[in-house]
């Protein structure tokens, strides 16, 4: 199953994430599918690739929890649901 979720970057204390497109069995730092996004929770500054996470959305993948919310903030779920409708 391909899962969207948080990839660790930085230091110590310093962390910020990539959105990642990855199988659910691989590492949390391990090989992705494909970069989806950025997200700093220290600045709270997100970026994200929406149509490729729409993409990825309608291939079935999964995200977690944390990912989920980002993506609820950023409206993207409103977004595929546009394009279904369409």
């Amino acid at each position: 199953m391909i899962k969207l979720r948080l990839k660790r970057l930085g230091k110590k204390r310093e962390a910020s994430y990539r959105i990642v497109a990855m199988k659910s069995s691989a590492r949390r730092d391990g090989r992705t599918l494909e970069e989806l996004g950025f997200y700093n929770p220290r600045t709270d500054e997100t970026r994200l690739n929406v149509p490729a996470i729409v993409t990825r959305l309608k291939q079935g993948a999964q995200p977690t929890e944390t990912v989920r919310h980002i993506l609820q903030k950023a409206n993207v779920f409103e977004q595929l649901k546009s394009e279904s409708n369409a």
